[in-house]
């Protein structure tokens, strides 16, 4: 199979298209042949230490959005047949190797591909949606009425935020470059403040949740915004830069949450887009053998939605 594999740290001209070995499924796991995968900050975080968050060095294979169709199952398998269009984030934080033709993974880290996406739309989904998912119906329980505060509402995570927030009937205020605010009021937030020009604490009070994917300086900002008994998720961990004393003396609860493989989250995902009630946006489409130029264009931190590598034609 071709693979993008990289042999050491370094900038995105280390990722290289290699003819690798086909890998077999073991035990309750599914061989999906590949046709999108997604590109997340985590991918070029990654590529540049040289090293997983369990260890692992390379050579590797990264990437762990997957969209693609069932090859082959192990033993034991009784959710997906070969045939079946899936979607998932296999093992994370822990290798994946999507970015390749096939990869394996337990059968439960993949659902049925949403009806009415095709491979490049699914394979956006699952890291940056479940990421959302989690931070505000899990960790959050955000419900009606609650009101949340989303930084970065129009990056990958956040634009799906949005629309899962609205779902669960909350009120969303959404942080963004003025350009693109229509696309946020268009997803359903119901203010949008320009954090180029806006002090988010300064304009948005009140706040039940927050979710923060930015950190440092934006940890403070955020927690001024919250009203006590509120909750700052944080997609970063809380390190010393974290001012604890200030969340303290406000009362407000702060967490660090780390996305799971999560197939009941996949699957409550999959019903809001069957439902119309949340869409994914792609900000470009890449074949594997450009993985370098997508990584490029992540980390200009100027993306609008997903980034996809288009694997299998």
């Amino acid at each position: 199979m071709r693979a993008l594999v990289q042999d050491a740290p370094g900038g995105p001209d280390v990722l290289k298209v290699i003819e690798a070995p086909r890998p077999r499924p073991g035990r309750g796991e599914v061989l999906v042949r590949v046709y999108a995968a997604g590109v997340n900050p985590a991918d070029w975080k990654i590529r540049a230490r040289g090293v997983f968050a369990d260890g692992a060095k390379p050579p590797f294979i990264l990437g762990f959005d997957v969209s693609g169709v069932v090859e082959e199952t192990g033993d034991g398998v009784t959710l997906f047949r070969p045939g079946d269009a899936v979607f998932g984030m296999p093992r994370f934080p822990h290798p994946a190797g999507a970015y390749a033709e096939y990869v394996t993974a337990p059968a439960r880290h993949f659902a049925p591909r949403p009806e009415g996406l095709d491979h490049l739309q699914a394979g956006a989904l699952p890291l940056a949606a479940l990421t959302a998912w989690q931070a505000l119906v899990d960790t959050a329980d955000v419900r009606p009425g609650r009101r949340v505060l989303i930084h970065a509402a129009a990056g990958g995570v956040g634009h799906l935020a949005v629309q899962i927030a609205k779902a669960r009937g909350a009120y969303v205020i959404g942080t963004a470059s003025a350009a693109k605010h229509a696309l946020l009021r268009s997803l359903g937030a119901d203010e949008v403040v320009d954090h180029r020009t806006q002090d988010v604490a300064e304009t948005v009070r009140d706040v039940d949740v927050v979710l923060d994917g930015l950190g440092g300086p934006s940890w403070a900002r955020s927690l001024r915004t919250l009203r006590p008994g509120g909750t700052l998720v944080s997609l970063l961990p809380l390190d010393d830069a974290f001012p604890r004393a200030q969340a303290e003396a406000a009362g407000v609860r702060a967490v660090f949450m780390l996305v799971e493989p999560d197939r009941t989250g996949l699957r409550e995902i999959g019903a809001l887009v069957e439902a119309g009630r949340l869409r994914v946006i792609t900000d470009a489409v890449f074949p594997l053998e450009e993985a370098a130029a997508a990584h490029r264009r992540g980390e200009t931190g100027r993306t609008t939605g997903k980034i996809v590598l288009s694997v299998t034609a």
